[in-house]
């Protein structure tokens, strides 16, 4: 059943036989990155005793549950069509613009719960205006997503900078630190609590109201969305804007992890949260895939990092090797696609 077909498909009475029938739908999109986190896990955990450490376990959660928040987005953007390549830099300029306010307004004698308050709602409302632009710009004015994230991630970056004058934030308040990162390394942080809690949130949303079913039908085909009577530019405006607030919310709690605002904490989120996307069973054409199945992906490339890392694997390797996990993920869609289509 296509998505335009299931936007107005009445309710049915509980079966045990349709509910089986749904597990076994989503085992099939998300069987396989299930295998790889399993295999990866196994494999790091036979080739290196420290990967098991429970500290180190701790570890994996806290680093997945930034990219998980960012693959999220990210997930959302792929099923609606798109594309949002931005999701790093406004993370890095968050980062800078929450914690370079939270410290002034300290200073100047701000109630610190109010000045934190303030920051974390100001730096929100960063992803929020820039993840609207962007909406705007690919919904009402055509501009292909790829293009006006780029500009968009470029003019974040550049303020970031401007902002910071280049060189980390540092002196963030230790109350911030203690109730947004991790302050013991051997506790569960704030961050993972919140990924957990969106991920399930969004799921439902996607795959249990009529919102989620009119972003897949945009994604699969936003011409026949669009003759549905679906407002397909409301939609896209509304994805960036979730892909923009959950990039700055990383950011906050990424900067509370480190005690630093930074431009560069973006890092590589990108090409990890695209690839946890596309490895999660999200297709690139769109209207495909779940975003269980993307925070599986970030899932996947937290343990594949950190037993690199272990096995001391330099970081331009794995650069390679995320890099050719995307293209691989990609030929096995293509493979796929082709498959069906003589069949």
């Amino acid at each position: 059943m296509t998505p335009l077909q299931q936007i107005s498909r009445p309710a049915q009475p509980f079966s045990l036989r349709r509910v089986a029938d749904r597990m076994l739908s989503r085992l099939k999109t998300t069987g396989i990155i299930s295998a790889l986190v399993l295999v990866v896990f196994a494999f790091f955990a036979v080739a290196n005793s420290r990967f098991t450490n429970s500290n180190n376990l701790i570890n994996i959660l806290n680093q997945s549950s930034y990219l998980m928040i960012v693959s999220l987005g990210q997930g959302l953007v792929l099923i609606s069509g798109g594309f949002d390549l931005a999701v790093a830099a406004l993370l890095g300029l968050t980062s800078v613009v929450s914690a370079t306010l939270m410290i002034a307004l300290a200073a100047n004698g701000v109630d610190l719960p109010l000045a934190i308050a303030i920051s974390v709602a100001c730096g929100l409302s960063v992803g929020l205006i820039l993840g609207m632009v962007n909406g705007i710009a690919v919904a009402y004015l055509n501009v292909p997503s790829f293009i006006v994230t780029l500009g968009i991630g470029g003019i974040a970056a550049g303020a970031g900078y401007q902002i910071s004058g280049g060189a980390p934030v540092t002196g963030l308040p230790e109350n911030f630190i203690a109730v947004f990162g991790t302050p013991d390394l051997r506790s569960i942080s704030t961050s993972v609590y919140i990924a957990v809690l969106f991920a399930v949130a969004l799921h439902l949303t996607m795959t249990r109201t009529r919102a989620g079913r009119y972003i897949y039908a945009v994604g699969g085909n936003p011409v026949a969305a669009r003759l549905s009577g679906i407002n397909v530019r409301r939609h896209i405006v509304l994805v960036f804007i979730t892909s923009g607030m959950l990039a700055s919310l990383a950011g906050i709690l990424l900067s509370a992890r480190v005690s630093t605002g930074d431009t560069n904490l973006g890092g590589n989120f990108v090409l990890q949260s695209i690839t946890a996307g596309v490895l999660g069973g999200i297709s690139l054409r769109g209207g495909e895939g779940t975003l269980f199945g993307a925070a599986l992906g970030a899932l996947f490339i937290a343990v594949l990092s950190n037993g690199m890392n272990l096995e001391n694997i330099s970081s331009y390797y794995q650069m390679i090797i995320l890099g050719g996990l995307l293209v691989l993920a990609v030929l096995a869609e293509q493979l796929r696609l082709l498959i069906s289509g003589r069949r």
